[in-house]
């Protein structure tokens, strides 16, 4: 059954890796496609002479033409030829009419070959990166078109600024980067950073000086959103990307020996690159959040404050619930901090996570206090199938509040496939005497056992949380071994199989929780009743006056 299973997860990563293949492929290729709809991008337009030129007219090859007085002129590549604002004088008029001509030669054909030749090697990187890297992200459909339509937009923005003869350094290739980094992940953020650099400064003419700020700006923004939790943060990420681009592109000119007003004028544009993409970023964050269904840091930020709605009906309803929640978050983020994960998706799972008690509040022990036990008049299958549904009443709340897919995934799976121990055995006593072939199934949770570092950290703090306060008595010694035994069960019965803890993490994880559980519940000096010590706060003072009266 295992050598199956391994099989089958081998052809599904085997075909995620195809299907990722065709997908960025075809997103080069249409990308191209636009690129090259009537001319290349690199094509020059046609100026008369006196005409004021509207952009830089730049050589994006070496080429030499016969002035009007028949001296031969070289342009070097990307040497500028015409300068946006600059009259057209009759020289100039010639070199562009040359350089038109030959872009007209075979060269196009080399041209198109070395596009494709360079989607074909993109290609290849993507999937090695993945297969390196073994991403999850990229195995899910909504994350590969979530990268390709970003790129795609960011494709079309530039194609729109260059013919509109605006700077080509106002492409906004940093909005891609944070976005994707927020959205998907910054390892792949990085890749995709890269490749665009490369395709956006081969699309304009293969200028090294583009390449370098697009590539310095998109990996500043990539740094400057990892740990992201307000929108107003990417207005600060926007101003850094902004004086990163600003300082690549007086960098690069000063090594192509450019004017210095041009440098300056040029940096401006990079500056304000850096703060449109900020302002971008914000527009459009909320937008793809809702569109692909992806929970961030900034909705997690949002999410964490308890007056949430279903939160406040979670206190009035079912107040132990509640308090229990809020506990398992501040154990899951202290341990979620200790070992790497993230801390703030820990903490908020933590406070959803039991929210599908609401319906059936007094069937759950920390809700009824001193009132009757409900399940004592329910017999054991009844009762498990009351526990186990509190997990599905759970996720649709989630979704009728709109927690986000990644809380849905803990509500989910914060119990895994575990069995509902208590009730099963109950069951088992009571059929001793009947042989009835009682099946475990019946009283197993539906799962998937965690899937995430975040949700298996949940899930223990949800047992070891609710465990020790069942615990008579609570000393160091009790806390610490009760810990590490209900982490080890989980362990050994596979709940955290599927996760990317480590037996090292789970170490850190017993010796967080320990720690924390020690601090709830630590001792307290009795206080004297109050009749009590002021009778005795009497009686001293009456010993100490007849001792100053002897």
């Amino acid at each position: 059954m295992k050598k199956n299973s391994a099989a089958k997860n081998d052809n599904k990563n085997t075909q995620n890796a195809i299907n990722l293949i065709i997908a960025i492929f075809v997103f080069l290729s249409v990308a191209a496609t636009i690129f090259m709809g009537k001319g290349f991008l690199a094509s020059q337009p046609s100026v008369e002479v006196g005409q004021i030129s509207q952009h830089d007219i730049y050589a994006p090859f070496e080429f030499s033409f016969i002035d009007i007085n028949g001296k031969e002129i070289n342009f070097e590549k990307n040497e500028i030829i015409v300068e946006r604002g600059q009259r057209i004088t009759k020289t100039q008029q010639l070199a562009n009419a040359e350089l038109k001509k030959d872009q007209k030669q075979p060269k196009n054909l080399y041209y198109i070959l070395g596009v494709l030749l360079l989607m074909i090697i993109f290609a290849v990187i993507t999937v090695t990166y993945q297969t390196i890297r073994k991403l999850k992200v990229l195995n899910e459909l909504k994350n590969v078109v979530l990268l390709c339509l970003v790129s795609l937009l960011l494709i079309l923005g530039a194609k729109a600024i260059i013919l509109s003869g605006w700077s080509v350094y106002l492409i906004p290739i940093a909005s891609v980067s944070m976005l994707v980094a927020i959205l998907v992940d910054p390892g792949v953020s990085l890749m995709t950073t890269v490749i665009l650099s490369i395709f956006i400064g081969v699309l304009t003419g293969v200028r090294l000086d583009v390449m370098v700020a697009m590539l310095a700006g998109g990996i500043v923004s990539i740094y400057s959103v990892i740990n992201v939790r307000r929108r107003s943060d990417l207005t600060k990420a926007g101003i850094l990307i902004g004086l990163t681009n600003m300082v690549s592109i007086i960098a690069m000119g000063m090594i192509n020996f450019i004017s210095i007003n041009y440098i300056i004028k040029q940096g401006a544009w990079g500056l304000a690159n850096g703060i449109i993409s900020g302002v971008i970023v914000t527009a459009f964050l909320p937008v793809f959040e809702m569109l692909f269904g992806i929970t961030t840091n900034v909705s997690l930020l949002e999410l964490s404050d308890l007056n949430q709605p279903v939160l406040k009906e979670l206190v009035l309803k079912a107040p132990g619930t509640y308090h229990h929640s809020l506990v398992v978050g501040n154990l899951a983020e202290s341990a979620a901090e200790a070992v790497g994960a993230n801390t703030l998706l820990a903490r908020v799972g933590g406070y959803f996570h039991d929210i599908g008690k609401l319906r059936m509040a007094p069937y759950f022990t920390e809700n009824q206090a001193h009132s009757e036990n409900k399940h004592e008049n329910l017999s054991p299958t009844i009762s498990s199938l009351i526990i186990i549904n509190h997990v599905k009443e759970g996720s649709d709340l989630a979704k009728k509040y709109k927690l986000g897919s990644a809380i849905n995934d803990i509500i989910i799976q914060h119990h895994g496939d575990d069995i509902v121990q208590y009730f099963y055995h109950r069951a088992l006593e009571q059929n001793a005497q009947e042989n009835n072939n009682l099946q475990a199934e019946d009283f197993r949770y539906p799962g998937p056992k965690p899937q995430s570092k975040e949700a298996a950290i949940v899930m223990l703090a949800d047992t070891v949380e609710a465990a020790s306060r069942a615990m008579p008595a609570p000393t160091p010694v009790k806390i610490k071994a009760i810990v590490n035994r209900l982490i080890n069960n989980k362990f050994i019965d596979g709940q955290l199989d599927e996760c990317d803890l480590t037996l090292k993490d789970l170490h850190i994880i017993s010796n967080v929780f320990t720690h924390i559980l020690n601090g709830i519940f630590h001792t307290r000096i009795e206080y004297p009743d109050i009749k009590q010590f002021t009778n005795e706060q009497n009686k001293h003072k009456e010993s100490s006056e007849k001792n100053k009266n002897k």
